[in-house]
């Protein structure tokens, strides 16, 4: 488990590093004495989300960890802010108006289930991030924090269906993989 004192050091970096692609002059920069810190050499899965006034405006990250987070903070802050086909990049004058979300992901383990019945019952809303695979490769997540705009388990795999480009109703037969991961979540408050 990270501190929020490293959580925090990690949202000035992605800030930092957005700020920087753009030419922009950073507050607060972040020293290498902060970026030196081991945990933050840890192998981790790492998403960084952007909203500006309370609407997603990028998200990107990856599931495993094939990088530090340090990097993968750094990387993921400048695909979210300028390469998510979704949104338009980032321009300079909306950097003051993004709140950065950090997630830190734990390592994906399957959920062995029977059917949607058994996935409803084994399933944390709230805790875990889910993973979803149809056998002929098509797939996506959710991040734990998507349960506080979708709390319904059903609409929650229903789109997560959909984002996968799967019919709403697959979720209910039994014949997807799921994995489920948990997070460490860090978050810009100002």
């Amino acid at each position: 488990m990270l501190s929020e004192k490293q959580g925090s050091i990690l949202l000035r970096l992605a800030r930092q590093t957005i700020a920087e692609h753009l030419h922009l002059p950073v507050e607060t920069p972040v020293r290498e004495a902060e970026l030196a810190d081991p945990d933050l050499q840890a192998k981790r899965g790492v998403f960084v989300t952007l909203n500006k006034h309370g609407a997603l405006r990028g998200c990107i990250g990856s599931l495993v960890g094939q990088e530090s987070i340090i990097n993968g903070v750094r990387r993921h802050a400048l695909n979210a802010a300028f390469h998510d086909a979704r949104f338009p990049p980032v321009t300079a004058d909306e950097v003051p108006d993004l709140r950065i979300d950090i997630s830190i992901l734990s390592e994906p383990r399957p959920l062995a289930y029977s059917d949607g019945d058994d996935l409803l019952k084994k399933l944390q809303p709230q805790v875990d991030g889910v993973i979803l695979r149809a056998p002929g490769g098509a797939g996506a997540t959710f991040l734990p924090q998507v349960w506080e705009k979708l709390p319904d388990p059903q609409f929650f795999l229903s789109h997560l269906c959909l984002k996968a480009g799967l019919p709403q109703t697959a979720w209910q037969s039994g014949q997807l993989e799921i994995d489920t991961y948990q997070v460490q979540h860090f978050e810009e408050t100002t």
